[in-house]
């Protein structure tokens, strides 16, 4: 890719940063990097397992990840590489994902597990927690890949999602949040307008490439309508955005138009699909809510029904 365009002219001219995935350590990866370095393009290190590690960091792969990152830090410095900070994806593992989608149901064996093993889920906390200050006394600033629902959890003090995709809810220096409108067609711009209040900075997308996974049928990359819309929109929120993948826009010849696009060219916003989204978030939020306080829940419950039963009997 980087031979066959002119990327690193287009990057360049864009004053773009780039989070490159590190899904090995390998010498040709390492001249890429080398590249950017030469060429004074600001380039974070995206962490990544093997799939069969899980490939996204989870709650069951925290010594994995901690081990990627000590490999990473030998294989920077012998290639003499360079970083701005580091990257943490935070996604359910790759391998249940993909057991999910091709309906096979031994995969919910150790997802109902994790609501029961409290002390796993503490060990993770914790884990995460070390290796981020690691990275951080290693001089890095940490960036974190998060789902949107992290958010609606985080306002009602919820872990349940968390539990049952077994994520972590880690604390870095900036969240991005993924908000690719591809995934989600035709409620993508609504979802997307609804979180992006709530977010540091949001990544848009996918405009092609990124893990394949069996189960899912083939979702067509944004074109670049789409993307100039997402482009929009999240930029009334916010100037810090992030687009995946560069992969896909290389392919798709976006580069080249990025340079001189007008932010404030004209956009439909989304209000009726975003007032459904909302709808639905206050929802999720109240059984979020609910599973994070049972005994409130239940007493809230056990009045309303007593102060139902007494206005029913007075009005008979």
């Amino acid at each position: 890719m980087f031979d066959e365009f002119p990327v690193m002219d287009e990057l360049k001219a864009l004053g773009a940063n780039v989070s490159l995935g590190i899904l090995d350590f390998s010498p040709e990866r390492a001249d890429i990097v080398r590249r950017f370095n030469h060429d004074n393009i600001p380039v974070i290190a995206w962490l990544l397992l093997p799939e069969e590690g899980g490939y996204w960091f989870n709650i069951k792969n925290m010594d994995l990840a901690t081990e990627r990152y000590e490999q990473f830090k030998a294989w920077t410095r012998e290639n003499g590489l360079e970083w701005t900070g580091l990257g943490i994806d935070i996604e359910p593992d790759y391998n249940e994902m993909e057991g999910l989608m091709r309906g096979r149901k031994r995969v919910m064996v150790p997802i109902l597990k994790r609501f029961l093993d409290r002390p796993a889920r503490r060990y993770a906390n914790v884990g995460y927690w070390k290796l981020v200050s690691q990275m951080h006394a290693d001089g890095y600033p940490v960036d974190s890949y998060h789902l949107p629902f992290i958010v609606d959890e985080r306002k009602v003090g919820s872990t349940f999602i968390q539990q049952f995709a077994g994520l972590v809810d880690v604390t870095t220096d900036r969240d991005v949040l993924m908000l690719y409108t591809s995934m989600v067609r035709p409620h993508g711009p609504g979802i997307l307008w609804s979180y992006a209040g709530d977010a540091q900075s949001i990544g848009v997308g996918s405009t092609g490439g990124g893990v394949q996974m069996e189960g899912i049928g083939d979702i067509p990359p944004l074109d670049w309508i789409e993307l100039s819309r997402d482009l929009r929109l999240a930029r009334r929120w916010t100037e810090d955005i992030h687009i995946f993948s560069l992969e896909g826009c290389v392919q798709q010849g976006f580069l080249g138009r990025l340079k001189d696009f007008d932010w404030d060219g004209p956009v439909t916003i989304p209000l009726d699909s975003a007032r459904g989204v909302n709808l639905f978030r206050k929802g999720l939020q109240g059984i979020l809510w609910a599973s994070a306080h049972p005994v409130l829940a239940f007493l809230g419950a056990f009045v309303s029904i007593r102060i139902l039963s007494r206005l029913l009997r007075r009005k008979k």
